[in-house]
């Protein structure tokens, strides 16, 4: 699924209106998002209310599998939050997956 969030320009800030866990450098027993405690994928794990991202239907525990292209899957913490918080970026065009939750 692609989401497209156009950030909120706060002064110098722009913001995307989320925040992430996960990453090739972190401990992905810590993830409560990741099935496979072998996933170091990067996930979304907080939406702020009112958001840029809350407005696109980005979701808690959807998985960011691309930012702008650039794959997502195996970089670093930091890495994946440089790359969705480039200053000469107004949008952010994420690849994302997204369990269905099925009814009980």
């Amino acid at each position: 699924q692609r989401i497209e969030i156009q950030k909120l320009r706060q002064g110098e800030n722009l913001i995307l209106g989320f925040s992430i866990g996960g990453g090739i450098d972190q401990d992905p027993g810590q993830n409560p998002f990741s099935e496979d405690k072998s996933d170091k994928g990067i996930y979304v794990t907080r939406i702020t209310p009112g958001g840029p991202a809350e407005d696109a239907d980005l979701r808690i525990g959807d998985k960011i599998m691309q930012v702008n292209g650039w794959d997502m899957t195996m970089v670093t913490h930091d890495q994946a939050r440089k790359k969705l918080t480039k200053k000469n970026e107004d949008v952010v065009r994420l690849l994302i997956t997204r369990k269905s939750l099925e009814e009980a």
